[in-house]
């Protein structure tokens, strides 16, 4: 579906050219939804900036990742439906938005162009990707042609997501004659990708002489989180305009076309620190899903400790302190301290607080095993059942309110199996699941700069489960400066053993902490979804046997 567009150098006559990036929240499988969405902003931009072009996100009439919804036999009736329904509208500025389109017998991950009532041009993704979270090419056709056409008079070419992180469409669309080149995302957000975004779209259009307009999905879906920051470079590799990240809007850049599409500076957002980006990825996530699956409020167990404080921070943060309920839960071996400092967090966030004890039913418990445990010791089973004593409490409060109930278990707990089964990881959306401990530890402090919001000793004293007497995190795993690194090697750099002992740590502590990821498998299996914020989380990134033989120290 190629549209030539060579022109020569000279005789180019400048037009004048608004692109409207339209940075937007779509619902998955909401096709209907999404059809109002994309006609309302096409309209706001017509009447409030003046838009000759709006440029939506990858696959917005079906939002993304569609997943197996795309395996439906109905797709296409409604895509097609909500193809004609936007051809209806005749919007006055070009529209280039993403569906799903089957072409023949094969489906693929399509940009349409409408224009006056018209469709002028269909573009099929070249490289549908296949790797961490993506599994596009379970779906998707592999596109072959190169699409660019007349815009008002000046010459576009249209290229979806994956297809700028790859050589081949960005040239092609060059050597065609277009000035402008337009990618269509769903980008999910990781913590350093919008510099790797950057970066490679100032090789792009520097090495191509073209200027290219990224426009981004925004919201969370699942686990993944979409961040936006849809940006525009011109044809000399310079940033010249940037919508803020996790945030919803309609962003109009000019450009006077004459050689090359020059666009006009506008202000840059103020580069956001690590903890603020992580903390928004955060809120972002819990408040989409929350509101996208119809909860009217959540629940968490608040222990007096730094995850359920953060936790607890990030739910008010994404719904509002009056969607919020905490619950302390304290036994014989909560310390004053954890009970003082819970209460703090719920008054200053102003949530509803109860303290319901788990003595009564621990004791009720304990005497109905009292035979079978006859003779036995205590030890990690008496533990877990305080956790597990917790997590029935939580449920009855979801099933008998609609709460949804938020674990509190961060990535390093997860990745060595610091949890208990059908306890503290009874849930449905576990907030920090993908945070390392020494981040969440940052992400305290940070919120601390917005408002107070977390008591210093809690950030400051040991972490402790309190399952115990004078229980220590550290009494069972390696301080979390260490073992966050040991983590973040093997878990998400595929470093074995020797390779990590070769960076300076301890063999035991390496072969422990690589026993205690290898054999926990099966709990991650069994544990909620939570936000994703590197660049391998537990969950569609890292998909290990449960049962295998193999050997990490090489």
């Amino acid at each position: 579906m190629s549209v030539s567009g060579k022109q020569a150098a000279a005789g180019v006559s400048a037009r004048k050219l608004r692109v409207v990036m339209a940075q937007l929240d779509f619902l998955v499988g909401d096709i209907p939804g999404n059809t109002e969405l994309v006609i309302g902003a096409a309209r706001r931009a017509a009447s409030d900036h003046q838009a000759d072009i709006v440029v939506f996100p990858e696959l917005c009439l079906t939002g993304y990742p569609p997943e197996d919804l795309l395996l439906r036999p109905s797709l296409e009736v409604r895509v097609n439906e909500a193809l004609g329904r936007l051809q209806e509208e005749k919007l006055e500025p070009a529209i280039v938005i993403g569906a799903p389109l089957r072409h023949g017998a094969l489906l693929y991950n399509a940009a349409v162009v409408i224009d006056g009532g018209e469709i002028t041009g269909r573009y099929f993704k070249r490289f549908p990707p296949n790797y961490q979270v993506f599994d596009e090419k379970r779906y998707f056709a592999e596109g072959t042609d190169v699409l660019t056409l007349d815009i008002r008079g000046v010459q576009v070419g249209i290229t979806i997501c994956e297809d700028i992180w790859k050589e081949g469409p960005v040239e092609d669309c060059a050597a065609a004659g277009a000035r402008l080149i337009l990618n269509l995302n769903a980008s999910p957000y990781d913590i350093d990708k919008q510099a790797r975004r950057k970066a490679l779209l100032e090789r792009k259009t520097r090495e191509n002489l073209v200027s290219i307009v990224y426009v981004n999905l925004v919201g969370g879906q699942d686990e993944l989180v979409f961040d936006g920051g849809s940006m525009v470079f011109d044809h000399s590799g310079v940033l010249m305009a940037e919508a803020p990240q996790f945030g919803e809007g309609l962003y109009p850049v000019d450009f006077l076309c004459e050689l090359h599409c020059q666009p006009v500076s506008r202000p840059l957002p103020e580069e956001p620190s690590l903890e603020a980006n992580v903390y928004k990825a955060l809120v972002t996530g819990v408040r989409d899903y929350v509101n996208k699956n119809g909860f009217k409020s959540v629940v968490l167990g608040l222990s007096g400790g730094i995850d359920s404080a953060v936790t607890l921070a990030v739910a008010v943060d994404a719904l509002g302190k009056d969607r919020v309920r905490a619950v302390m839960m304290p036994f014989r071996f909560t310390s004053s301290m954890s009970l003082e400092d819970a209460e703090a967090e719920a008054v200053e966030l102003g949530v509803q607080y109860d303290v319901f004890s788990i003595e009564p039913m621990y004791d009720a418990f304990m005497e109905t095993l009292a035979g079978p445990f006859e003779g036995t010791r205590p030890d990690t089973t008496e533990e877990n059942l305080q956790a597990r004593l917790r997590g029935v409490l939580l449920m009855s409060l979801s099933n008998k309110f609609g709460s949804l109930v938020l674990t509190t278990g961060n990535k390093s707990e997860m990745a060595v199996g610091y949890s208990t089964l059908y306890g503290d990881m009874a849930g449905g959306f576990d907030v920090l699941k993908d945070v390392p401990k020494t981040l969440v530890f940052r992400l305290a402090k940070y919120r601390n700069t917005v408002s107070q919001a977390i008591p210093e000793r809690v950030i400051t004293r040991p972490p402790s489960a309190e399952l115990a007497p004078d229980q220590k995190d550290e009494d069972s795993l390696p301080g979390y400066d260490v073992l966050d690194q040991i983590l973040n090697l093997y878990v998400e750099r595929d470093f074995s053993a020797d390779a990590i002992v070769s960076e300076g740590f301890d063999r035991a502590d390496v072969e422990r902490v690589i026993r205690l990821v290898d054999i926990n498998e099966y709990k991650r299996r069994q544990a909620p979804i939570g936000v994703r914020i590197t660049e391998r989380g537990f969950g569609k990134d890292r998909r290990y046997p449960i049962t295998n033989g193999w050997k990490s120290g090489k």
